[in-house]
């Protein structure tokens, strides 16, 4: 009987052990035959498996996503068209391109407040000019510019 070890393929994957348990228990991994001591024996093909699921992972799939990705990739011939990569995958950036763009809005808003600086986050709301949404609920007093101390 042949075939890796659970500390081989976790090294050779950049995981730890408890990961590569994890995603068996998940299902993310098939489980591996056994030896005659009762040790794990994983295909070489495990490795590449890992791999694919931590890449996924880093482009912002989870866990539950990437085991459906890896069961359509299991079931090609009855596959619907909606389960391959490729429509998951237009779907999950126009997730992060929406991520993107309210992160933008947020970004400009901590540099309009770290412009006017807003240096109390009572204070700056109760005034007409604070950049931070919230300002529009405040009853308004004067605006004055300040520089950054």
């Amino acid at each position: 009987m042949s075939g890796l070890r659970s500390g081989q393929v976790a090294a050779a994957a950049g995981v730890n052990a408890q990961t590569l348990r994890y995603y068996e228990r998940r299902g993310l991994l098939a489980e591996p035959d056994r030896s005659l001591g009762g040790h794990r024996l994983y295909p070489a093909e495990a490795v590449t498996v890992l791999r694919v699921i931590k890449a996924a992972q880093r482009l912002g799939f989870t866990l539950d996503e990437v085991a459906e990705l890896l069961d359509a990739g299991q079931h090609r011939h009855g596959r619907h068209p909606d389960a391959g990569l490729r429509v998951r995958a237009q779907a999950k950036l126009a997730e992060v391109e929406a991520k993107i763009a309210d992160l933008q809005v947020i970004a400009g808003t901590l540099r309009a407040a770290v412009e006017a600086g807003c240096d109390d986050l009572v204070e700056c709301a109760g005034q007409p000019c604070c950049p931070i949404p919230f300002a529009t609920i405040a009853p308004g007093g004067a605006c004055s510019a300040r520089s950054p101390a």
